[in-house]
């Protein structure tokens, strides 16, 4: 079952046991005894003060049943919401983009979570990467969401296999390109971020030659441009230039065209890093 799937199941199942909760206690004596008052306005939401906090559990409930560790961390945190009353606001559009966000959403959280401690200063890095890849209102939505999953404590490695079991190649690739960009997203690379992401690499399936490649392009040392193409300093000529034709058919933006065109578009400066290191080993042999 897809997350998106997920979700509304999450969703409904969340919302019926509001409604239920709401009809029992507006019908359970068929009167308004004498002399009591009616809630005030603006407090008759499906969730009383007596049934709060148990949206979120529902909702994981239901999230581990239908959706694995992702949707049990997705569940409550959208039960989380569900109290609020905020849900409305949150729905995804179209299955493949859904998964991949929401996917990013928990991973990131992962990432974020990996020194110990989430600042203010890179909640906010954060925020503004979803709103610049992701569009004003949906990386609001989106940051509002990923609150709630920073409170849990995340299964990285189950998390993260199970993307891996859901989720086609380039997406993953792409996926993990975002992340590293989320751990520059305040200017630093902590070691326990990136070892977090290697972490998370490696149970999505990702070759460990992938995984440096993309790890090139963020961290760079002096052999990054052969690193990115995932050749040694000792290739030839002619290995650099197949090379730099392999990793370019792999990384091309258009095999995640179907996440939407943001996506792609973030794809697209993947894509331009992996030309800035076939240039700069252009540069550094004298090739024209």
């Amino acid at each position: 079952m897809d997350i998106v799937t997920v979700i509304i199941v999450i969703a409904a199942g969340i919302f019926l046991y509001a409604l239920f909760s709401g009809r029992k206690r507006s019908t359970g004596r068929g009167h308004t005894p004498e002399g009591n008052q009616p809630p005030p306005s603006g407090t008759g939401s499906p969730f009383s003060r007596k049934s709060r906090g148990y949206g979120k559990w529902i909702g994981g409930g239901l999230g581990w049943a239908f959706g694995g560790p992702i949707g049990a961390i997705l569940g409550f945190a959208l039960g989380s919401m569900f109290e609020g009353m905020n849900s409305e606001k949150y729905a995804y559009r179209g299955t493949p983009r859904g998964d991949f966000a929401m996917s990013l959403l928990v991973l990131s959280a992962a990432v974020m979570k990996a020194d110990q401690k989430v600042v203010r200063s890179e909640l906010d890095y954060v925020r503004d990467f979803f709103i610049r890849q992701f569009g004003d209102s949906e990386g609001v939505r989106m940051i509002t969401m990923l609150r709630e999953i920073l409170k849990q404590d995340i299964n990285i490695p189950g998390v993260s296999s199970q993307v891996g079991n859901y989720m086609d190649y380039p997406s993953r690739l792409q996926l993990l390109h975002f992340l590293f960009g989320i751990a520059a997203a305040d200017g630093h690379y902590h070691p326990e971020e990136v070892e977090v992401i290697r972490v998370i690499s490696g149970h999505m399936g990702i070759s460990s030659a992938d995984y440096l490649s993309v790890h090139a392009m963020f961290v760079k040392d002096p052999g990054w441009a052969y690193d990115v193409l995932e050749i040694t300093r000792s290739a030839s000529d002619q290995e650099v230039k197949k090379a730099f034709r392999e990793m370019a058919k792999k990384h091309h933006p258009d095999k995640v065209s179907h996440l939407g065109d943001d996506i792609r578009k973030a794809a697209t400066g993947k894509f331009q890093k992996i030309n800035a290191a076939y240039e700069e080993i252009k540069r550094q042999r004298g090739l024209t």
